[in-house]
């Protein structure tokens, strides 16, 4: 197996993340025939095949689906190598992988952009916006460095860091500004418009409500909390929205916002990372900056 390269590898990564080898080309910056030419010589050299080819997609067999795992494992530990290197001579990280969730990137991002790029000159930062389950995934198999979302997480490999607590808000039709402020029992009964299943804050909208995943729902699920507040300014109904929205998702509707009485729905915003990264200091010195941003927001 000496003729196994990291680059190989990287090459079945991206093959295996993207079922099909024109995208996983593509994303690996080299031509669909170099990267078929690369996975075949890979499969010569382990003496059996990784992936099933078909028309469309490729799949991996139960082979390549052991394979991975341990090239998964392999390749975090070579990134983590060229980390440990910087931070044992004390040089700022190069690249920051950062994963967000959508009911946080609009609303923090803007702002604690400038304030990460200001601290770490010359950091090259990409920014991840998906649902904390694949956030977690990907953090996990090392294809982002840390993530900002709600808290917890408990997952017993990853460190978690509290940045700030936010509450929720009410959102309902303008004209009915003037109504009393319902309480969770109350607000269990109206029609109430959610976010589509996979977003961690509709299951935190449902806890607050006390009702289960399986409550009638005869209203609209949507992508966003800004297809929320719209749906809301035509009377379709009432929504929660985080603190940090208001501002943004409310100016261009006709609705109005209310705030709960204590104790009010809350989140609590963190940021979590590998507890084996040797970055973990400059994680550190991120999370204070995300948690100043979030307290002036």
């Amino acid at each position: 197996m000496r003729n196994i390269t990291l680059k190989q590898m990287r090459y079945f990564q991206a093959l295996a993340r993207h079922g099909h080898f024109g995208h996983a080309a593509s994303a690996c910056a080299i031509s669909q025939p170099a990267l078929s030419v690369q996975i075949r010589d890979l499969e010569a050299e382990l003496g059996q095949p990784l992936v099933e080819r078909g028309p469309r997609q490729v799949r991996l067999t139960a082979f390549g689906e052991s394979f991975l795992a341990r090239v998964t494992d392999i390749l975090k530990q070579v990134d983590d190598l060229g980390d440990f290197a910087r931070s044992a001579r004390g040089a700022m990280m190069q690249r920051l992988r950062l994963g967000i969730i959508p009911t946080i990137a609009p609303y923090l991002l803007p702002r604690l952009i400038g304030h990460i790029t200001a601290e770490f000159p010359g950091l090259d930062l990409h920014v991840r916006e998906t649902l904390t389950p694949r956030l977690i995934t990907e953090l996990i198999d090392g294809r982002i460095d840390a993530a900002l979302l709600a808290l917890p997480i408990s997952e017993p490999s990853l460190t978690e860091v509290p940045l700030f607590e936010e509450s929720f808000v009410l959102v309902r039709p303008a004209d009915e500004a003037d109504r009393p402020i319902p309480d969770a029992q109350a607000l269990a009964e109206m029609r109430l418009l959610l976010l589509e299943e996979g977003h961690c804050f509709r299951d935190q909208a449902l806890s607050f409500c006390q009702t289960g995943r399986n409550m009638p729902r005869d209203g609209l699920d949507g992508s966003s909390l800004t297809t929320l507040v719209q749906m809301v300014g035509v009377g379709l109904g009432v929504t929660l929205i985080p603190e940090m929205a208001v501002r943004v998702e409310t100016g261009s509707a006709p609705v109005s916002v209310a705030r709960f009485a204590e104790p009010q729905p809350k989140r609590m915003i963190g940021m979590v990372w590998r507890n084996s990264s040797p970055l973990a200091d400059q994680f550190y010195r991120i999370s204070e900056v995300a948690k100043d941003v979030g307290l002036t927001a």
